[in-house]
């Protein structure tokens, strides 16, 4: 039988931190309460520290803010139509949300009013497990019957999952990212059926949101188990319909990215991971995910087929090279999506993976005005002269140095004018 959460938790580093006490000192100067909410008090309970700290009250976003600018800190009203206001007090940011309930929503946007029953604001979230209150001094506060959930490892729905579900269909991600995060055992039955139920209207999502949560799926630990329960659901396959999930290939890719980083200060990175989700040329995934222009020639160089071949991987020379053309970022992904298809190469391919971190380009020692000084006039024939030599160079490990490349370059035109 699993032992109940206690009522107390002990107070994080970030629960006392000054400028915490500084939001939480301004927010109750009224006299009303002020609690830690969702996520934050989540992490707490289990001991990790907090990606963001959210906290509710029954005031209106027009007094937060007066109360937090009377105090001398920032107020941002980054969603006021839905009670949300952010306080900065350096170095971080609070979110601080007015108690509410939803009057409508249509899957994607809600009407709120606001109000004072925290139960109420309780049922209206979309997980138990992030449904817990705690006051300043750690006394918790459990409406929904999250702390015996978390005890658990169970992550499920609040009251009805249909409904839940077609409140915000996003939440159908996000219960795949937290039951990959949290859970203990095999999902929860009713909070499944809602999500596989649900996932053709995954399309009246906005692209940013979607990329936003896949992004935080793939970057999980154990992604492969989200995505393997996405995939029996038919969520993956309504979401990316040019998914190819191979969870042998995936979990291969994950290990090969751990062993990276216990080497090296190379963290293991998404887009290695999406590209192994998906077939070589899909330029759509890069709209409809509404990718920056970085992360789209990240993943289209992924996508793209390999400049070259496991052999290079055993070649010192060879190896270089490639790193040099291809630079060490794009080498590093592609040599690990190599080895994950050729579990064979997998050793060599951590190491040379681990090269790649410390690897610095080494600079061609030559430049145009090399060429041009010995005669030649501007145009392609001494781009192509330049290409030729930093090409011998390169094949070389890069050991010639200027005074090499000169003699080379004079020896190439001598070479060129005599004839052979």
């Amino acid at each position: 039988m699993t032992a109940p959460l206690p009522e107390q938790i002990p107070l994080a580093d970030w629960m006392a931190a000054a400028p915490t006490r500084a939001v939480l000192a301004a927010l109750g100067a009224g006299g009303a309460p002020v609690r830690f909410v969702g996520g934050c008090v989540r992490d707490a309970i289990l001991g990790l520290k907090p990606d963001d700290i959210d906290l509710a009250t029954p005031e209106t976003p027009d007094v937060v803010i007066r109360r937090l600018e009377k105090a001398k800190l920032k107020a941002v009203p980054t969603g006021i139509a839905h009670g949300t206001v952010t306080a900065v007090a350096p170095p971080g940011t609070f979110q601080i949300t007015t108690l509410r309930r939803d009057v409508s929503t249509d899957g994607r946007h809600a009407e709120v009013l606001f109000g004072s029953d925290w139960a109420e604001d309780a049922r209206r979230r979309d997980f138990t497990i992030n449904a817990l209150y705690a006051d300043a001094d750690g006394r918790l506060h459990d409406f929904t019957g999250g702390r015996a959930d978390l005890a658990a490892g169970i992550v499920r729905f609040i009251g009805d999952p249909a409904h839940r579900v077609a409140e915000d269909y996003l939440r159908v991600l996000r219960f795949f990212r937290f039951h990959a995060r949290f859970a203990k055992g095999a999902p929860h039955a009713a909070s499944l059926a809602a999500c596989a139920a649900a996932k053709d209207r995954l399309g009246r999502l906005s692209g940013e949101r979607v990329r936003d949560e896949l992004l935080k799926i793939l970057a999980l630990p154990n992604a492969g188990t989200a995505l393997a329960l996405m995939q029996e659901s038919g969520v993956l396959q309504a979401l990316l319909p040019e998914a190819g999930f191979d969870a042998d290939r995936f979990d291969r890719l994950v290990a090969l990215q751990d062993a990276v980083a216990r080497d090296s200060e190379v963290q293991p990175e998404v887009w290695p991971r999406l590209a192994v989700l998906l077939s070589v040329g899909n330029p759509g995934i890069a709209d409809r995910l509404r990718l920056s222009n970085a992360q789209r020639l990240r993943l289209n160089g992924l996508l793209a087929p390999a400049a070259f071949d496991a052999a290079v991987l055993e070649d010192d020379a060879a190896f270089a090279e490639a790193m040099y053309r291809h630079g060490a970022e794009r080498y590093r992904d592609q040599v690990l999506l190599l080895a994950s298809a050729a579990p064979e190469w997998q050793e060599l391919a951590v190491r040379r993976a681990v090269t790649t971190a410390t690897w610095q380009r080494p600079v061609f020692p030559l430049r145009g005005a090399d060429i041009l000084a010995l005669g030649f006039s501007p145009g392609p024939t001494v781009s192509a002269l330049l290409n030729e030599l930093e090409s011998w160079w390169a094949a070389g490990g890069f050991q010639a140095n200027r005074e090499a490349c000169l003699k080379h370059l004079r020896t190439r035109v001598q070479t060129t004018v005599e004839g052979p």
